[in-house]
């Protein structure tokens, strides 16, 4: 009986044995599976496009450019028209310069030089611009340029339903700034938007244009330089009276000036203009 008993206990002590031989490789096999899907996890970051937007930040934030408190001199826009399938062409604002062949500086100081005001006071919208010292772009030429895009008949004044002013002193509700990759990124940066020095950005009341972006335009739009920097001013000013992004609205129709067209046109026609010559707002599907 004794000799049975000694048989049965190293029989239970084997089973113990087997029992946790058992959970350890099971405990094995969690670890290598959870191992296994970190590493997958790692290499999706590690694949994904470092940005997604178009020709300004995406507004992945809630202190993003789309999501920043508008200022109290900004008009809303109007109630916009029935959208119309006619592609027509936006105006030049001003002559066209040619894309720049120039070297362009990546970065600069973070100073910025005042265009001078356009003259005696007026117009709803106090704005100012400034560029960034280095960076080659003369103030008062830039800010003659915008001027004429803020004015075009096809821009957000169209038909007198508000009007810009550029001063160089005292409050400007809305403030253009043209400056290198590195500036732009750094104070689009501050405000969550990550801009990788290729977009613009707008922070409340600023704009933030990519000098990159407005010496040499996009590679998605196949038109003169002037227009696309009237895209840039057009998108970025319409997110300041609060526009949101807009994408296509069908094969062959001009995309929306608040369209992120640096991304590609998904059938559309390239189009720097909110309005068209008729003053039908040319717009398309709200993106999320």
């Amino acid at each position: 009986m004794a000799a049975e008993t000694r048989q049965d206990r190293r029989g239970r002590s084997g089973r113990r044995r087997a029992r946790r031989a058992r959970r350890r490789r099971s405990r094995i096999r969690v670890l290598a599976a959870v191992a296994v899907t970190a590493a997958l996890a790692g290499a999706a970051v590690a694949l994904a496009p470092r940005w997604a937007g178009g020709d300004d930040a995406p507004a992945a934030t809630a202190t993003g450019p789309t999501a920043a408190a508008r200022p109290t001199t900004a008009a809303r826009p109007t109630a916009r028209p029935t959208k119309s399938s006619e592609a027509t062409t936006g105006a030049k604002p001003s002559p066209s310069p040619s894309r720049s062949r120039v070297s362009i500086p990546a970065s600069g100081p973070g100073t910025f030089t005042v265009a001078r005001a356009s003259g005696p006071s007026g117009g709803q919208n106090a704005y100012r611009v400034e560029v960034e010292d280095g960076s080659g772009v003369d103030p008062d030429q830039a800010a003659e340029r915008i001027a004429d895009i803020l004015a075009a008949p096809r821009g957000w004044a169209h038909g007198g339903t508000r009007s810009f002013h550029r001063v160089a002193t005292g409050q400007a509700g809305l403030v253009v700034r043209i400056a290198t990759a590195a500036t732009t990124d750094r104070i689009c940066g501050q405000g969550g938007m990550n801009t990788h020095g290729e977009v613009n950005c707008r922070i409340g009341e600023v704009v933030m244009v990519n000098l990159k972006r407005w010496q040499t335009g996009s590679p998605e739009f196949a038109g003169p330089l002037a227009e696309y920097r009237a895209l840039i001013i057009n998108h970025e000013v319409g997110h300041w009276l609060g526009h949101g992004h807009e994408t296509c609205p069908g094969k062959g129709r001009p995309a929306p000036a608040m369209m992120q067209q640096i991304y590609g046109l998904k059938g559309c026609v390239a189009n720097a203009w909110p309005y068209a010559e008729n003053g039908t707002y040319l717009g398309g599907p709200s993106v999320p």
